[in-house]
């Protein structure tokens, strides 16, 4: 079967930009085979409309915001798993973090945060998007991300034991 030019230049662009793109897809999701599956869902959509992408240099911004619109609409379908309960879970203390293990526990403690706060922290802090463009990403209020953001970081530096 004889491919196209731009079947070509697409395999290129997932070839080259694949590794960041998972990356990105690991952050929003906190897990690796959903990070898998959303980058995957995130290509499919850019490789249906390709032809139709004019400006080659914003293809990664094209692709992350598929990542993250499937990432929300996955959100809304998904029923509640967690159920509040009237007795607290025993507490745990921290020890101080290694310099060395500080990535390691900054990626698991980006993964216990619920997901809308792991997307605005990632947006925020590993995209350098905006507050109104996370409010616009993610179909809520500038207050909202400001709060969740804040809220986020605050767990983040209490499950790192900065607090």
């Amino acid at each position: 079967m004889q491919t196209t030019g731009w079947e070509d230049e697409f395999r290129e662009y997932v070839r080259t930009r694949g590794p960041a793109l998972l990356r990105a897809a690991h952050q929003l999701t906190g897990h690796p085979l959903d990070a898998e599956d959303l980058l995957q869902n995130a290509l499919t959509k850019t490789y249906l409309a390709w032809e139709r992408i004019e400006d080659r240099g914003a293809l990664d911004g094209y692709v992350r915001r598929a990542m993250v619109n499937i990432n929300i609409s996955q959100w809304r379908r998904r029923k509640i798993e967690e159920y509040p309960s009237d007795e607290l879970p025993e507490m745990t203390t921290t020890q101080p973090v290694a310099w060395g293990d500080v990535h390691e526990q900054l990626e698991q403690a980006l993964e216990a945060l619920p997901e809308r706060m792991r997307a605005a922290i990632v947006l925020r802090y590993y995209e350098d998007m905006t507050e109104p463009e996370i409010a616009r990403t993610l179909g809520v209020s500038i207050g909202t991300v400001k709060s969740t953001v804040s809220r986020g970081m605050a767990k983040l530096r209490a499950a790192l034991g900065l607090s």
